[in-house]
């Protein structure tokens, strides 16, 4: 009887004690930072088949159920594989870099041959499954990141019909606001700062064509960064637009969006327009960063908002505190009509270059194609919002077309030369700054985003680069600061960026009951 009670009880101690030592692993992993996740692997006290469990773990309880936030549908089954053939080569002392044995998340427009399909959140591409990864896939791969799922965006990176819902796609459905499961996250990708603000993974790759990687950074808490044009690879990303779309990091600070973005950056000769970025981007982590920069705010970016240009004012005391000069209404021309041109390029290249994406996989689909399929399964892909965008592609002219041309020579003359330069160089500035986005809005299937302003379209249109960093909540949901600048500023805008971030600390986690 003694024995029989003895071994009941030292059951019972060991099942309390894992319980806690669980409970306290998953504090412990809770807003891991790069630098924090490899202090621990290095000492031996975490293994990255374990991070990747505690973050399959995350998804199940909270992503796919709980709340259900719904940001990563699509789970790698080999990324517990690929985690243990990582922890076997860093035991072995083969340790590739910082992002060895780390998890990242995929935007699902992003090619990967592991058996998970490519879609776009299009029903028409459940069956998409590339047959060679995107370059900055093979990029991760070779740094040692562990591709941990794909990731909902509004189907089609929100480019099918005029009144989208961000974060909605027919094939996965509705991604949520972690802050607020009635709000929305911005688009398109809305999984990436979904899953990487809610703790379902680390890090996340993103793409933009104009505005798709900052707008869900600033909505969700984290941190975003566009990357000057060329400078990471678009080949194997279901495209838009070749002179304004780039893939970039999302992340919860600016060191893990600044260590993702060195593997991301390469030259790539199978690039539609390679540029190579020289110099090494950690170096600019400085905490004195925004010492001694001219910072002009650009109030023609706002005044959309009453609470988001107040909590912007207040901020812009901080900057000052930390050695910032601050040069009050700069404004940038033109925007209004580099935006219209900027629709006649996107609608022109999107036929060109998605019928040239789709050329090269196994679906037998064009754009004209999809146009029909899609009026065909109208119930599962279009109860809540057309596809005019598509349509209108599709009357498009070809890419020789002088409407199209000079539109394109126009916009980035505009928003490039006589825009960012221009305006830098008037006021001898090293950066500009203006509120990324108003905050998050209620989704709404109905009448789509209720889209009231944006700092994103001049660095999107000219292909330079853009960095977003929490700025503090409106209402109790995150809001963003933008810092962008000109071609390859990256170095400034990340000095500028981390200081602030360092100086503010404003990252507030989620809470899900």
């Amino acid at each position: 009887m003694w024995r029989t009670i003895n071994i009941i009880s030292l059951i019972t101690f060991a099942l309390v004690t894992n319980v806690a030592s669980a409970k306290t692993q998953s504090k412990q992993l809770h807003e891991l930072t790069i630098h924090q996740a490899n202090k621990l692997l290095n000492k031996g006290e975490l293994t990255s088949v374990e991070l990747v469990k505690h973050y399959l773990k995350q998804i199940e309880k909270y992503d796919q159920n709980g709340p259900k936030i719904n940001s990563v549908p699509q789970v790698n089954k080999q990324a517990l594989t690929i985690a243990k053939q990582l922890d076997d080569e860093r035991l072995k002392g083969n340790i590739r870099g910082p992002l060895h044995g780390i998890p990242v998340v995929l935007k699902d427009n992003i090619d990967t041959a592991d058996g998970m399909p490519n879609t776009a959140g299009s029903i028409a591409l459940k069956d998409n499954f590339p047959t060679q990864d995107a370059h900055i896939v093979k990029k991760l791969r070779d740094a040692g990141a562990i591709i941990l799922g794909k990731a909902n965006l509004s189907e089609w990176a929100n480019f099918r019909g005029l009144k989208s819902s961000s974060g909605w796609s027919g094939l996965w459905g509705q991604t949520k606001n972690p802050y607020n499961t009635t709000k929305s996250t911005c688009g398109s990708s809305a999984g990436s700062g979904a899953a990487v603000s809610s703790n379902f993974s680390m890090l996340a790759v993103g793409t933009e064509t104009d505005g798709s990687i900052v707008c869900p950074s600033a909505l969700t808490g984290i941190v975003g960064i566009k990357p000057s044009l060329g400078t990471v690879s678009r080949h194997g990303i279901i495209p838009i637009a070749h002179s304004q779309d780039t893939a970039g990091p999302m992340a919860r600070t600016v060191t893990d969006a600044v260590i993702l973005l060195s593997a991301l950056q390469s030259y790539d000769k199978k690039d539609p327009a390679p540029v190579t970025y020289d110099g090494d981007l950690l170096k600019h982590l400085k905490t004195n960063g925004l010492k001694g920069k001219r910072i002009g705010v650009v109030r023609n970016l706002m005044g959309y908002d009453k609470a988001l240009d107040t909590k912007f004012e207040e901020n812009l005391t901080i900057l000052k505190q930390q050695g910032a000069t601050i040069v009050n209404n700069v404004t940038i021309p033109n925007l209004k009509k580099a935006g219209e041109h900027e629709f006649t390029i996107l609608l022109t290249e999107f036929k060109d270059e998605i019928n040239k994406y789709l050329l090269n996989t196994k679906t037998n689909l064009t754009l004209e194609k999809l146009i029909a399929f899609n009026k065909k399964h109208k119930t599962e892909e279009m109860p809540h919002f057309g596809q005019e965008l598509f349509e209108y592609a599709q009357d498009m002219p070809s890419i020789t077309d002088e409407k199209y041309l000079t539109a394109l020579s126009e916009a980035k003359r505009m928003m490039g030369q006589d825009g960012i330069d221009y305006v830098l160089n008037k006021h001898n500035l090293d950066v500009l700054i203006a509120p990324t986005n108003q905050p998050a809005w209620d989704i709404d299937w109905e009448n789509g985003d209720n889209y009231a302003g944006s700092a994103s379209s001049p660095a999107a249109i000219s292909g330079y680069p853009h960095i977003t960093v929490p700025m503090g909540q409106v209402n109790g949901m995150p809001v963003g600061i933008s810092f962008f600048g000109a071609f390859l500023s990256e170095g400034t805008l990340i000095e500028s960026a981390y200081a602030f971030e360092q100086a503010t600390n404003y990252r507030k986690a989620p809470m899900f009951k």
